[in-house]
């Protein structure tokens, strides 16, 4: 192909390529593409909703029926960012073969378009995430936290289908594999493993090193108590704290004294705290996951023998919630998921009607359209890579952070 003009469609397979092959969350997540964008007509919108299962009561010691309404819950996910890389070739290099033009434009080009995206996703599925294992500031050296993560994640019925995985930066994974090198045997898939200095798959889970892994920014100020009235209720997502010196962060967990996690089904306490995370903070009032919903078939909190809780529980000044990790102190969010935990939705961009080379392609749930023009000026073409695209938190309760060592 050294002697023909690349041509427009070749140009879009590549940088499709390019971009799959660069994906180290979103792939692992559950990646979709919404057809009804190339429609020319009845187009959707911009807000995607996407139900959740419906969750019920059981009715015990009696024949009669307890007839329940069916309240599906549902999210939205927002079409409504599109990015792009942008480039120019003169002439001369448009008879480039395929392969030098994807090593010396398209590959970089798409890699910086796709690292940004991912690195957005992978921060805001970090932050919708609750839970949490491991210690702040001490390095993941075995399995503990791990299995601790595994463990939430079967207590909130992720499915142990072969779709979990971990994405974890290189200075934890590397913590971590000296840890276990006492398990290093010369066989197979660990070998493969121990060669490469990282974990391939353990735990229920596939492993992946991801530079792009999120560091929470704890606030300068962690040492807090509730407020006189912390204007919970039922269902509720908001908390009022006494005022705190520094506003929160949204990412930060913390736990409520007498506040425990049940089991989605059988409404039993699981024996630990349940964690919240600040969704949107401030010196006072709390925005927070999940919401603290009391009773009925959507009940997550519970008292230690799993009794229902009181509203009052979370009133005051007494009542001191702890938060993860120190004050003034970043620490990178390792995180433990099911595939759909999280959801990434592409969609066609419109075809201009003005631009004969405008061309778009999916693969693998991941649309992308390529367009190019012509300068005649400076003989030049010029060429934009664009995606639209969603991301969404759809259940977070299938995901858990593995916080450890602080970063500076």
């Amino acid at each position: 192909m050294s002697n023909a003009f690349v041509t427009i469609d070749m140009v879009t397979r590549e940088a499709l390529r390019v971009a799959h092959e660069s994906c180290q969350f979103i792939k692992t997540t559950d990646l979709q593409y919404d057809e009804n964008y190339a429609k020319t007509g009845g187009k959707i919108g911009s807000a995607l909703r996407v139900r959740k299962p419906n969750q019920y009561t059981r009715t015990t010691g009696s024949r009669i029926m307890d007839v329940q309404d069916q309240t599906e819950a549902t999210s939205t996910i927002t079409l409504a960012t599109q990015d792009h890389v942008d480039m120019r070739f003169n002439s001369a290099e448009l008879a480039l073969s395929i392969d030098e033009i994807s090593k010396r434009y398209i590959e970089p080009a798409v890699k910086v378009l796709v690292s940004g995206i991912e690195s957005d996703y992978l921060a805001a599925s970090t932050k919708a995430t609750y839970n949490v294992a491991g210690t702040a500031g001490t390095a993941i050296t075995d399995l503990v936290a791990p299995g601790a993560a595994r463990a939430k994640l079967n207590q909130g019925l992720a499915p142990k289908d072969g779709n979990r995985c971990v994405q974890m930066d290189s200075v934890s994974m590397g913590s971590l594999v000296n840890g276990l090198k006492g398990l290093f045997q010369d066989s197979g898939q660990i070998k493969s493993q121990y060669n490469e200095g990282m974990i391939g798959r353990t735990g229920m889970a596939d492993w992946y090193e991801n530079e792009r892994v999120w560091s929470l920014p704890n606030s300068s100020d962690v040492t807090v108590t509730m407020a006189a009235a912390a204007a919970v209720v039922d269902g509720s997502n908001v908390m009022t704290m006494a005022s705190v010196g520094t506003a929160t962060v949204a990412g930060m967990v913390f736990t409520v004294p007498g506040v425990y996690a049940c089991h989605p089904e059988t409404k039993a306490s699981l024996g630990y705290l349940q964690q919240f995370v600040i969704t949107t903070g401030g010196t006072t009032i709390q925005t927070v996951s999940p919401s603290t919903i009391l009773t009925g078939a959507k009940q997550n909190l519970c008292s230690a023998t799993g009794a229902v809780l009181a509203t009052t529980v979370f009133d005051g000044t007494g009542v001191i919630p702890v938060f993860v990790g120190a004050a003034s102190t970043n620490y990178p969010q390792s995180i433990m998921y099911h595939k759909e935990a999280f959801q990434f939705v592409s969609a066609d961009l419109p075809l201009m009607d003005d631009a004969a080379k405008c061309v778009r392609r999916v693969q693998d749930g991941l649309a992308l359209r390529v367009w190019q023009a012509s300068d005649i000026r400076n003989d030049e073409l010029l060429m934009r890579i664009d995606i639209l695209y969603g991301f969404a938190a759809l259940r977070p309760e299938w995901a858990c952070r593995m916080i450890g060592s602080a970063s500076a």
